[in-house]
């Protein structure tokens, strides 16, 4: 048995240390190491048969077995520096004198700019920020709204559906619903995100675009407060010298309903080819709240007033910037984002 245990002892030692002169990275070194010297390795399991050694080898063969064990800690640690010490000295072959790779700092999208400048004076006005699911149901989207039934815009041509009956959100506005059903006037909310329409994509359409439409609720609002309100955001957005003008229009959810022009800021209204020789550029529509989307949220329509208002955020952001072509927004072509 004792010499059983020698011969063990010999050819693990002889193995090993041949084993540890091959060694080239640091994961070798490691699986060799658990090899021999882990809970379940060679020398750990012929450490644990000393034991069943005759009691007058027991001694010898433990002290052999101990021996060889700090051997082979002594050689894995030396291998360890080594690799360390050739792997600084390569680190050290790198001339640090040329120069280094340039990494560019990124930019905020000019959309994500232009969507948070128009909700930070609607902020300063006393609105809150507020959003909503992407994905609608028709109830919400469209008949809350006061949207009736074979109305153009349910059609498919005009918005996408689901194939389990619900839709992606064509408008922001039926955020303006489900705050109303939680929360009780007077209140005063701008939501700000992405909406969906199945349009051709060409330099001023895209099927993925962005909105930010308001709402204001409280007792005795009229016209002027909508007029006066838009009128602080039209100067802070495209300059005091601005001038802005309603045109008589129709939307389901307001009524009376208008949709508002400035005067462009190109030829300040003398008449360019941005403006098509009108002098004025359309931006977004507003009018007052219909009662029947009131009723539809349980507000007492004889007691509240409101009014609304919705613009699309990439119009505003190329009329603002001078960009002609909506779809440089999402090409991600660095040299145009760069320029924000």
């Amino acid at each position: 048995m004792y010499k059983n245990m020698r011969k063990k002892i010999e050819k693990i030692e002889k193995e090993a240390l041949i084993q540890i002169e091959k060694i080239v990275n640091e994961e070798e070194l490691q699986n060799l190491k658990a090899k021999y010297l882990g809970r379940k390795g060679l020398l750990t399991q012929l450490l644990k048969s000393i034991p069943k050694v005759p009691l007058k080898y027991r001694p010898e063969a433990g002290k052999s077995a101990n021996l060889l064990k700090r051997k082979l800690e002594q050689e894995l640690r030396s291998r360890h520096d080594l690799l360390r010490k050739k792997k600084e000295k390569e680190r050290l072959k790198i001339d640090i004198t040329m120069p280094g790779i340039h990494q560019e700092l990124g930019s905020i999208h000019p959309v994500t700019q232009t969507m948070r400048q128009i909700s930070q004076i609607f902020m300063n006005l006393g609105f809150k920020v507020v959003d909503g699911p992407e994905i609608e149901t028709d109830y919400y989207n469209f008949t809350a709204l006061n949207i009736p039934e074979g109305h153009p815009s349910r059609e498919t041509f005009h918005t996408f559906y689901l194939d389990n009956g619900k839709l992606l959100r064509s408008q922001t506005s039926p955020v303006q619903i489900r705050v109303m059903e939680k929360e009780k006037p007077p209140l005063k909310i701008v939501a700000p995100g992405k909406v969906f329409r199945p349009d051709a994509t060409d330099a001023s359409h895209s099927f993925m675009f962005h909105q930010i439409e308001g709402l204001a609720v409280d007792k005795n609002i009229t016209f002027a407060d909508l007029k006066g309100t838009l009128s602080v955001f039209v100067r802070e957005m495209f300059g005091q010298e601005t001038q802005m003008r309603f045109r008589p229009h129709f939307f389901p959810f307001t009524e009376p309903s208008a949709e508002i022009d400035i005067s462009c800021i190109i030829c300040a209204g003398s008449g360019c080819r941005v403006c098509s020789f009108k002098g004025w550029l359309e931006i977004l529509g507003a009018g007052l709240v219909d009662p029947n989307v009131f009723s539809a949220v349980k507000y007492d329509s004889e007691l509240w007033r409101g009014f609304a208002f919705g613009m699309g955020v990439e119009r505003i952001a190329m009329l603002k910037y001078g960009i002609t072509d909506i779809r440089l927004f999402f090409e991600n072509d660095v040299r145009f984002l760069k320029q924000f």
